[in-house]
């Protein structure tokens, strides 16, 4: 069956939006900032165990994780702090515990810290999924001094309930539905929350941990990308999102590129940045 969460509608059927000031072309960039949990397994992993055989501590898979935080986040901060972009940051709740260093640095660039989960697991593997989500709240917008407005679901995870729970708890918009290039509406129990663009094409997860491509290739999608969306922007806006992990699109042979992915949507007039937050707030404002 089709989800009945969010309603089919193909592009030319879509509603004609008032661009916002400044271009057509609005780029989301997103930068994943994640906890994971020295004592379990990890989420993720670039060096296979020995023999096949897994353990915790997972050493050094952990330290792939945490080479990110200590040195690829900085490097993310400075790339976009020099063009002045704000980001989105996907972050767990516990990051302001583990690391607050840098989820103060991150409140201080005026980041927009959407919620992903309090560690990174699974929506499906926690306990009790409404008080995950509460925690999470809490420890944003304590550490923030802000409203936690967005969620993405950790790997983009949800259950049949997370929709109906992140609206209870007055969240107003998720990345978890990666169905358009414009806002979509999720119906909810609780009436509808914005699905703001995410992505799987411009994501160095896809890109670079699942497909092993080379350095360049979210560079060079960008660059194939940006013509399809100038051509349609002609019609009615477009959102191109832009996600990373510290620990892939931080390490020094990637950052350079990342960096020039900015430099050549800086020399766009039509492209124009916002963070998850202002993209729901410009569509609600037509919608």
């Amino acid at each position: 069956m089709k989800t009945p969460r969010v309603k089919y509608e193909p592009s030319w059927d879509r509603k004609k939006l008032k661009p916002p000031p400044g271009g057509s072309l609005i780029v989301h960039p997103i930068v994943n900032v994640e906890h994971w949990v020295y004592s379990e397994r990890m989420p993720r992993v670039v060096l296979p165990p020995p023999q096949g055989i897994e353990g915790v501590p997972d050493v050094p898979n952990w330290s792939w994780k945490e080479y990110g935080w200590r040195c690829g986040l900085p490097r993310i901060m400075g790339v976009l702090a020099g063009f002045g972009v704000r980001a989105t940051a996907s972050i767990n709740g516990d990051v302001c515990n583990q690391y607050p260093r840098m989820a103060q640095a991150m409140n201080e660039a005026g980041w927009d810290f959407m919620g992903h989960g309090f560690v990174q697991r699974p929506m499906a593997a926690v306990e009790d999924e409404r008080q995950v989500i509460a925690e999470t709240k809490a420890a944003l917008e304590s550490f923030s001094g802000r409203k936690m407005r967005g969620w993405m679901g950790p790997g983009l995870s949800e259950t049949f309930e997370t929709a109906d729970l992140l609206k209870e708890q007055g969240v107003e918009w998720t990345c978890d539905w990666t169905v358009d290039d414009l806002p979509v509406e999720v119906q909810t129990a609780h009436g509808p929350l914005v699905g703001v663009p995410y992505t799987l094409e411009l994501n160095d997860i896809v890109v670079f941990a699942i497909e092993h491509h080379s350095s360049h290739e979210m560079y060079r999608r960008l660059l194939r990308s940006l013509p399809t969306y100038l051509e349609e922007i002609k019609e009615n806006p477009r959102v191109l999102a832009i996600s990373v992990h510290p620990y892939i699109s931080g390490v020094p042979h990637r950052i350079g590129y990342y960096r020039r992915m900015f430099e050549k949507l800086a020399r766009v007039p039509e492209v124009v940045f916002m963070t998850g937050s202002e993209i729901t707030d410009w569509y609600l404002a037509q919608n």
